[in-house]
């Protein structure tokens, strides 16, 4: 595509669609933009959050709860929610259908994939494997959480950096393990075998393994870490 016939602005041609040239966006507005909740799968979702992130999200306050429903209280991304839900509820299910907090994605709903991970009280977990009513008072941070406002954090940036993505269905996952993997210190982040067996539960069908690899360690220096 040549400069002249670029269409940064989105202006209509005179055919009735608008045209955008994603190229000539900056890395910054693509990231933001990228991923906007209801967006096809094949959007990469984990880098949509610092626009359709945390802050939109308002604090669900629910009544008494309704006969067969169970109340909890969550803290989600530093908001406390107090919701009525089903004690057989899944807690992937409350998230992105109560709240809206569509980026942790339902992939094998198996806890074999990885897709759905979210951290709860600073652990990584498989939220398709957890009832909503296990995790009463506790505290989850989703990959809307990740960023701080409108900053990407140094592991988002290191992930466009290094293409660390190829559909992108599964990285909001792997962002999720990956955090944990960077705050563990028992795992050497210059060992490759080692990231790689502590990064084994998250599954990248398009085959961006190095890559993904690769931005890990790249987070990890530009976080000032030297192991």
């Amino acid at each position: 595509m040549s400069g002249k016939d670029s269409n940064p602005s989105g202006e209509d041609r005179g055919n009735g669609v608008k045209t955008y040239d994603a190229f000539l966006s900056s890395r910054r507005t693509f990231l933001k933009s990228m991923g906007a909740t209801g967006v096809a799968a094949t959007t990469p979702t984990w880098a949509s959050m610092a626009q359709a992130g945390a802050d939109e999200v308002e604090a669900q306050q629910d009544g008494a709860p309704a006969e067969g429903e169970r109340q909890i209280k969550l803290t989600v991304n530093g908001k406390a929610h107090t919701l009525n839900v089903a004690p057989n509820a899944i807690l992937l299910d409350v998230l992105r259908e109560r709240l809206g907090l569509t980026g942790t994605k339902k992939g094998c709903d198996l806890g074999q994939c990885g897709a759905c991970t979210l951290h709860i009280n600073g652990t990584s977990v498989n939220s398709c494997l957890s009832l909503a009513v296990a995790h009463d008072g506790d505290e989850i941070t989703t990959v809307e959480g990740v960023a701080d406002n409108e900053r990407l954090h140094a592991l988002q940036e290191a992930f466009w950096e290094e293409d660390a993505y190829q559909c992108g269905y599964c990285t909001s996952g792997q962002i999720m393990s990956a955090l944990n993997v960077l705050e563990d210190e028992r795992i050497p982040k210059n060992d490759a075998g080692a990231v790689r067996e502590a990064m084994s539960g998250n599954i990248c069908r398009c085959g961006a393994y190095n890559n993904i690899l690769a931005a890990i360690q790249s987070a990890h220096r530009k976080l000032g870490g030297i192991s």
